[in-house]
């Protein structure tokens, strides 16, 4: 069998996190996208849309920028 190099790290990183064999957490991975859950919520031209807590702020462009070059 071969796993691509994505899924081995997602399945190792998920192993270790929950301290699992990685044989398991490939399992539960396995599984998992065998029988996917419904996302529940409401979308907007098919995305499904996150959940805004009733605490947080609004974002200036400036903000959005400035987070933008951050990562550049």
């Amino acid at each position: 069998m071969s796993i691509d190099d994505d899924v081995l790290l997602a399945a190792r990183q998920l192993a270790h996190n929950t301290g699992q064999t990685l044989g398991a957490a490939l399992s539960a991975l396995a599984r998992k996208g065998l029988n996917p859950q419904p996302h529940e919520g409401h979308q907007r031209s098919g995305v499904i849309l996150l959940p805004v807590r009733a605490e947080a702020g609004g974002s200036t462009l400036e903000e959005v920028n400035e987070l933008r070059d951050e990562l550049e």
